[in-house]
């Protein structure tokens, strides 16, 4: 993308949403701690009223903030989010069987990964791309894949937990119709 595109698309979303509402979406993707500041530039937005709806997400439960560094962070409540998935995932129309097969194809995929590569986990398929043979091309699809992989390892996980608890997971409606 451009950087013409970049900034027409910014100032796009910046249109048509809140400070607050690019504050959220901002802090919905995090994918590590990040500070206030770092929050307020991606949302295009002031530092203090940033500052107040993280404090709202994070007294809401949906963010966690940690003071123990130099700086404080927020990060997403991973917990609360894998909670909200599953929960999607058993409402939705899909079942358990479905989410098993979708399971064991990601599981697949990784493993596939892992033999063609020779690898155990994303960063030691990272530390590949020291290698010197490697063209251009063989290097951005391995950096692909390491990105791919992280998400992947958490859905597994969402869904094995998912599936474990099926029964648990059920809407209350079904849980009063099996005790009648």
């Amino acid at each position: 993308m451009s950087e013409n595109e970049d900034s027409s698309e910014m100032g796009m979303m910046g249109r048509h949403t809140t400070g607050e509402d690019r504050v959220r979406m901002v802090a919905r993707q995090l994918a590590k701690p990040q500070t206030a500041n770092w929050i307020a530039s991606e949302a295009e937005w002031s530092h203090g009223p940033t500052k107040r709806v993280l404090e709202r997400l994070v007294d809401d439960g949906v963010l966690r903030r940690d003071e123990s560094g130099t700086h404080t962070t927020y990060s997403p409540d991973y917990r609360r989010q894998a909670m909200q998935e599953a929960m999607r995932l058993r409402d939705s129309s899909h079942s358990v069987e479905e989410l098993t097969d979708r399971l064991a194809d990601f599981k697949a995929q990784i493993r596939d990964w892992k033999d063609k590569f020779t690898v155990e986990s994303p960063n030691h398929l990272r530390a590949t791309l020291a290698e010197d043979d490697l063209t251009p091309e063989e290097e951005a699809r391995r950096r692909e894949i390491a990105r791919e992989w992280e998400p992947l390892q958490r859905r597994i996980q969402v869904l094995g937990f998912a599936i474990r608890e099926w029964d648990f997971l059920a809407p209350e409606t079904q849980h009063a119709e099996a005790s009648n």
